[in-house]
């Protein structure tokens, strides 16, 4: 039952990820010509990155907490480790998670 309610977080942690990689890539060697070019983009691109970043830690936090675990202690973890801790651990739920709906069929 926990799972279910943290479906939720866990599916949002996963877009604010997936924006945040958007908002880096437009710094990355094939987009940052464009990026450079214009500073009303430079700003959306840095805005986007912040924004992202904290919407993800909160979502994570929500998550862990609907799980029964330490929201502090995964939000330091993946301030830490960003953002390979954040997609490595959203793996492994999905997985586990399947795991154990399978289980109670």
């Amino acid at each position: 039952m926990q799972i279910a309610r943290a479906q939720q977080p866990i599916a949002a942690a996963t877009v604010s990820l997936i924006a945040w990689v958007l908002c880096v890539a437009a710094f990355l060697p094939p987009l940052n010509k464009h990026t450079l070019d214009s500073v009303p983009l430079m700003i959306l691109a840095g805005v986007g990155i912040a924004v992202s970043f904290i919407v993800h830690l909160v979502f994570i936090g929500m998550s862990a907490k609907r799980l029964g675990r330490s929201p502090v202690l995964w939000v330091v973890i993946c301030v830490c480790l960003f953002p390979v801790a954040s997609i490595v651990g959203l793996i492994l739920f999905e997985w586990f998670s399947d795991q154990e709906k399978q289980a109670s069929v």
